[in-house]
């Protein structure tokens, strides 16, 4: 093996390390200030518990002053006094410093270290704000430019990735077999599946198509009263679980977005006549969020 190579492999090596270190930074200097502040609260306990014994040193050493100018007024004049209890003050002054220089050190790195986590979670949120603003507004161009040329219809078609299904429809002269189209794989990650595994869900398909019909209703009715609606309220609302992205998309009255909360059930495209019939006793909800809201509200 070269030199150079060696070379090369021990700076990948340091740089990999230097990476992960920036990678975890906000997480150590989090933990760095809760140390800090627990070291400096113990600090502060020392040395207030010491400082009595300062003061007490001080005004011993004050009074033992005066009392030599009681008693030697010719060898001890008042301007010796009076300069001598200035110098115990200095004196003070400075022991105190010394005694919560520690805490104050101590409290300084600990506020450094959890602005540092700070700044740096900000700078990070900030740029993943922005790469997702640029995303999402390509994705919706590019969908726009879609639902142009080839109509509304074709685009839902080739975004959900629809495919033809056979299926029995339940007829007065008995099961009739009939084409629709359904998603393959197309669905956005805020998609979730109403059925028996939601605590909201009932076996009478007419209650479940109620229940998503007017949780929807209220969304919207929200979004015009509030102003803005996050996608974990709507997720709380039909029993799924909130999430983490759920905390920060959702839809912004007078934003970027379609202007209306839609969960995408009562649509050809979506198999929700068959849900809204009473055919399927489960359904795919697939929301239309406009994005982050935090930076659609900055925005709007």
């Amino acid at each position: 093996m070269s030199l150079k190579s060696i070379k090369n492999g021990i700076t990948r090596r340091v740089g990999r390390q230097i990476l992960v270190t920036k990678k975890h930074s906000p997480v150590m200097l989090f933990g760095f200030g809760v140390v800090g502040v627990v070291a400096t609260a113990v600090l502060s306990t020392r040395a207030t518990l010491k400082l009595d014994e300062i003061l007490k040193e001080n005004e011993e050493k004050t009074e033992q002053a005066k009392t030599l100018r009681e008693e030697k007024p010719e060898k001890y004049s008042e301007e010796d006094l009076t300069k001598d209890l200035k110098l115990l003050k200095v004196k003070l002054a400075v022991e105190i410093c010394k005694l919560y220089a520690p805490a104050v050190i101590s409290g300084v790195l600990t506020v450094g270290a959890l602005t540092g986590s700070h700044v740096i979670l900000s700078k990070r949120y900030a740029g993943v704000t922005a790469a997702y603003a640029a995303l999402d507004k390509g994705f919706k161009d590019y969908r726009k430019r879609v639902a142009e040329e080839f109509g509304v219809e074709k685009e839902r078609e080739l975004r959900y990735d629809m495919v033809e299904k056979k299926i029995a429809v339940d007829t007065e002269e008995g099961p009739v077999p009939q084409t629709v189209k359904v998603p393959n794989n197309g669905r956005s990650p805020y998609a979730r599946v109403f059925d028996e595994n939601n605590p909201r869900w009932q076996r009478t398909p007419s209650y479940n198509m109620m229940l998503i019909k007017s949780v929807q209703q209220y969304m919207n009715e929200l979004l015009i009263g509030r102003g803005h609606v996050l996608l974990n309220d709507a997720y709380e609302a039909l029993g799924f679980e909130r999430t983490s992205a759920g905390a920060v998309v959702g839809w912004v009255r007078d934003g970027n977005g379609d202007g209306y909360i839609d969960f995408g059930v009562f649509d050809d495209m979506f198999e929700g006549q068959r849900f809204v019939n009473g055919y399927e006793k489960s359904i795919w909800l697939d929301f239309n969020v406009d994005g982050l809201v935090y930076d659609l509200i900055s925005e709007s």
